[in-house]
């Protein structure tokens, strides 16, 4: 049998988009003589529609756009398609997670997801009830495991925990099937196509079954999809894989498997990791702004300081949109150095982007003789530094509001753990493109951007220059913060491995006293995260929805003598170093 996979980019919501992707992809598995074309979990909506799940409305008209996907199809080809489907009896969830075989107008048979994840960025049992038991589906003399998503992922047997009490996998190789077929919207992150790969390996090889993995592509607001669409023969070599980070289709033919296939990058390497990190950044940009829909955003509003922040935000924007569609805008204060301006200019000159210099030194000026009666008698700090950064979002917000720009935020995950950031000032705007980047990856990035360029895109000045805010006199980050290897194995250790800070200090031969103060200032400034622009995704724990940390709150234990102790990062003092 010949089977097309489909690796598309569905938009959420936009049934009707997503309905032509699916019949162009249709059309042309049958003129390849494909005789089952295989598309991603919930292709029909998008992945995740979330709470569009929860209008009457909205399940009615994927009901109709599946009715016309099966009107519609090439005779004779079968095609699997995922959409929500309700539950008819009056127990559980309203929906199922539903993988339809469509053909000749009906629909042939339908089999739902078994395991529900409610981790990191998943909600699925706020919607979905759980299909409750496994079923063969027949097409063209082949007996198909047909499963969705999660329900390949509870069948690692090295893994020293397992967080379902069924396993899919197991269970369709016991009904006696001749292929696994995966329908998935599995996002990227660091280290996922690796894991991916063992996972299907081991599968393969543990029932001596073929495996045909269809996964989703693209970015829907903060979830990045990678695609990393694959066929492992039952010997766990893999006869064919996707590119990653673009749509892609191709048939395979379960007759003449073919030879295995050299591996694409998997991540296993610092310059691959860097490499997949950009890419992802590259398709979140390019979709956030295609998705939003045709008009909302013809052009994107950078910052530019000068530094590696805003300079790799710029590059990653210019990449994704094109340079005509990046509007840089330089904004130099009374502690601005000479080089923030002449590096913003270089980088702009470098890219081709619109350039542009607004002073805010009048701004400035104004803010403080406005608030002079009322500061009287105090000491500078926080305040009068933040007066400058909140000047300079005031002038982005307004040109962005002006020209209907689309603002990137330009902070990184180190800044944003600790709360290097101020609100209403440099985390303005309507995308944080690298909150999800620590700041030692940003560097590797921006290697990687003129690596792959052949010339210096961005400056070497501004790659080697020491970070600063330039919001006082000679600051540098690392008059407040350790140096930023330092601070992002730390950050690593409590934000994404979630380690104590004990356990951290002893991984890693940092003096505990420096890990304490690096936890607390994250946990202080979560209210901070709340208040910021969606990020894209591109680890296994990034701030925002997949990481959800009460604001207020105090961690406190009793030690063995019954002693009361402050641990961690309480209080929370929301409000503070705003």
């Amino acid at each position: 049998m010949r089977i097309a996979l489909c690796q598309i980019n569905p938009t959420v919501g936009d049934l009707a988009g997503n309905v032509e992707r699916i019949l162009a992809d249709a059309r042309r598995a049958a003129e390849a003589g494909a005789d089952l074309a295989v598309f991603p979990e919930l292709c029909v909506t998008g992945y995740p529609p979330q709470d569009l799940l929860d209008r009457p409305a909205f399940l009615d008209d994927v009901d109709t756009a599946v009715q016309h996907v099966a009107r519609e199809l090439p005779a004779s080809l079968g095609v699997l398609v995922g959409a929500p489907v309700r539950n008819e009896t009056p127990v559980g969830k309203r929906l199922f997670n539903t993988a339809l075989l469509l053909a000749d107008g009906d629909l042939v048979d339908a089999t739902s997801k078994t395991l529900l994840p409610t981790y990191d960025v998943f909600d699925e049992y706020r919607y979905f009830e759980p299909c409750p038991e496994r079923k063969v589906m027949e097409w063209r003399g082949l007996r198909l495991g047909v499963h969705v998503c999660e329900d390949m992922w509870n069948n690692e047997d090295q893994a020293p925990y397992h967080l379902y009490a069924s396993n899919p996998i197991d269970e369709l190789a016991a009904l006696g099937i001749d292929l696994f077929v995966n329908l998935s919207a599995s996002p990227y992150a660091v280290g996922k196509p690796i894991e991916r790969r063992l996972l299907i390996q081991e599968s393969c090889r543990e029932h001596g079954v073929p495996f045909v993995y269809v996964n989703q592509v693209g970015a829907n607001t903060e979830l990045v999809f990678d695609g990393d669409s694959q066929v492992q023969s039952a010997e766990g070599e893999v006869l064919y894989h996707a590119p990653l980070f673009e749509e892609a289709f191709s048939v395979w033919d379960t007759d003449a498997p073919g030879e295995p296939v050299e591996s694409a990058r998997l991540g296993t390497e610092v310059e691959e990791v860097t490499a997949q990190i950009h890419d992802a950044l590259v398709l979140g940009v390019r979709d956030y702004v295609r998705k939003t829909g045709d008009g909302v955003f013809e052009k994107a509003l950078i910052g530019l300081s000068g530094g590696i922040d805003s300079a790799v935000t710029c590059a990653i924007a210019a990449e994704a949109l094109g340079p005509d569609r990046v509007v840089g805008i330089t904004m130099p204060s009374a502690y601005s150095s000479s080089g923030s301006v002449s590096d913003s200019q270089a980088l702009a000159e470098n890219l081709g982007i619109e350039f542009h210099e607004v002073a805010i030194r009048p701004a400035v000026d104004a803010f403080e003789a406005m608030l002079a009666p009322l500061f009287e008698g105090t000491e500078e700090g926080v305040a009068e530094e933040n007066v400058q950064a909140r000047s300079r979002g005031v002038t982005l917000m307004a040109i962005s509001n002006k020209f209907g720009h689309l603002l990137l935020t330009t902070g990184n995950k180190s800044e944003m753990a600790v709360g290097y950031a101020t609100l209403y000032g440099d985390m303005s705007g309507g995308l944080a493109v690298l909150s999800d980047v620590l700041k030692t990856e940003v560097y590797r990035v921006a290697e990687d951007i003129n690596r792959r360029a052949g010339r210096e895109v961005i400056p070497r000045a501004t790659i080697t220059k020491p970070p600063s805010a330039e919001l006082r006199p000679g600051q540098v980050d690392q008059d407040s913060l350790p140096p930023y290897d330092v601070l992002d194995a730390i950050l690593v250790g409590y934000v994404e491995e979630h380690l104590s800070p004990e356990a951290i200090a002893r991984e890693t031969g940092y003096e505990l006293a420096l890990v304490e103060r690096i936890a607390k200032m994250v946990d202080r400034n979560e209210y901070k995260r709340r208040q910021a622009a969606p990020g894209l995704r591109v680890t296994g724990k990034a701030f925002g929805s997949g990481r959800r940390l009460p604001i207020v709150m105090q961690r406190t234990r009793v030690d063995a003598a019954g002693h009361e102790e402050t641990v961690e990062g309480a209080p929370a003092a929301a409000g503070v170093d705003a």
